[in-house]
């Protein structure tokens, strides 16, 4: 037990501090003195953790709210049909490095992805030739012109006038026009990163 406690208490009760004077403190009054402490402590640390949660309850609600906001993806926030251009949102600077990063890496992965496949097909369509070079392969030509034929008479049906694009798909370019016209700052930045991601 403190003594801070103890002289508190005495202060409190005459004939505590008296008999302290006196130095004949009984057990039973030091008993209760301490339990009287006790008691007081855990009422001030009742009244500090009412307190405590008071403040806490309004920061848990901001907390839910952020929490909220983090388990959303973020195409979600971007993409959202309320969601303004980008161009209401972050500073030109901010857009044009967004913009630039995004494209770089587009760019040199497209880069990459595209000599890979170019020399896939082109190693495969060598491969082929000296197969058939040296008689491994026999490919029967008259078959490959009338299955070309076939594929540029069904390229011409569908691309006649009568045959316009599905709605689904109409809206989703509209869409991607929509969000490009409103923010020219990051489609400039994407395009410029593209184009230096290919070349490097």
């Amino acid at each position: 037990m403190e003594w801070e406690e103890l002289e508190e208490w005495q202060g409190e009760e005459p004939e505590a501090s008296t008999q302290h004077a006196n130095g004949a403190h009984s057990c039973a009054s030091l008993i209760r003195l301490e339990q009287e402490a006790k008691r007081k402590r855990r009422a001030q640390e009742q009244q500090q953790a009412a307190d405590a949660m008071t403040v806490k309850k309004g920061i848990d609600d901001v907390l839910d709210l952020a929490e909220y906001t983090k388990n959303q993806p973020w195409w979600r926030k971007l993409f959202k049909p309320n969601s303004g251009s980008s161009a209401e949102k972050y500073s030109v600077a901010t857009q044009l490095a967004i913009g630039g990063a995004t494209g770089w890496c587009t760019g040199f992965i497209f880069q990459k992805v595209g000599k890979l496949a170019a020399t896939a097909v082109g190693g495969g369509f060598f491969l082929l030739q000296i197969a058939n070079h040296t008689g491994y392969i026999k490919i029967d030509w008259q078959m490959v012109e009338r299955d070309v034929n076939k594929a540029k008479e069904q390229l011409k049906f569908r691309s006649s006038p009568s045959n316009e694009l599905p709605p689904e798909v109409k809206n989703r370019v509209d869409e991607v026009i929509r969000f490009l016209k409103k923010n020219v700052i990051l489609t400039g930045g994407f395009v410029g990163g593209f184009l230096l991601g290919m070349a490097s």
